[in-house]
């Protein structure tokens, strides 16, 4: 199988990569702004499950003609879309009143016009091929407002509609679409913090839902993951 997830360098999307990459039977295409972090993901992959085919790709996901280049290299090696997960993204704390300027458009290019120009891009071949699954990397912040969430919380609720439009639209070409809201896990960006590890999710835990839902009959789509701290949200 091909798997592509984008944002792939460190937290969830290197758990994702991390999943995949254990089964040591797919090609596996990452791309992240962070080339060094970025290669070294691919080293250990490669050294921990050998057999994993892994290709990396350099690329700003808030930057449309970049996310057109990356979409066109994939094309260009003639790859099908198996999996697709959708993970770039970043947080701009504030609230609409205070927030830094251009932070809304910010957030709309790096957490929604990031999957919405590569998923166009690759959906015609997709839709010819009838068949693959696609992972919006939604957020809790998609379904509830919270304080300091400002153009972030905007950014995802766009994303979650998004998603259901693809939903929609796809079925008659066999195509999944699952939109994933995680709670709080623990990644690089919650280090330093002062957050207990064991009051937050492991990113494991969503890229655990995220390849049981992709591993389901043909006849089954899981539409939406839901997952929260035992003890709630933070």
């Amino acid at each position: 199988m091909t798997i592509i997830i984008t944002g792939a360098s460190k937290g969830l999307g290197k758990a994702i990569a991390e999943k995949y990459a254990a089964d040591k039977m797919h090609n596996i295409y990452l791309c992240a702004r962070n080339e060094a972090a970025l290669q070294e993901l691919a080293n250990e992959l490669l050294k921990d499950f050998p057999g994993t085919r892994v290709y990396t790709f350099v690329c700003d996901m808030s930057d449309k003609a970049q996310v057109f280049t990356f979409a066109k290299w994939l094309l260009d090696q003639h790859v099908t879309v198996d999996i697709l997960v959708n993970n770039a993204g970043q947080f701009i704390p504030g609230s609409v009143y205070n927030e830094p300027e251009g932070a809304l458009e910010k957030m709309i290019e790096v957490n929604l016009y990031s999957a919405y120009h590569l998923t166009r891009s690759l959906l015609p071949s997709m839709m010819q091929a009838k068949s693959g699954h696609i992972f919006n990397m939604c957020s809790i912040a998609s379904l509830k407002a919270y304080e300091n969430g400002g153009a972030y919380s905007i950014s995802k609720f766009a994303l979650a509609g998004f998603s259901k439009n693809l939903r929609e639209e796809l079925k008659a070409y066999n195509i999944k679409v699952t939109a994933v809201y995680p709670g709080a896990a623990y990644t690089d960006s919650w280090s330093g913090s002062g957050v207990d590890p064991l009051r937050i999710m492991e990113a494991k835990d969503v890229a655990e839902m995220i390849y049981a839902s992709s591993t389901l009959s043909m006849q089954a789509c899981v539409e939406e993951i839901v997952l929260r701290p035992q003890l709630g949200d933070l």
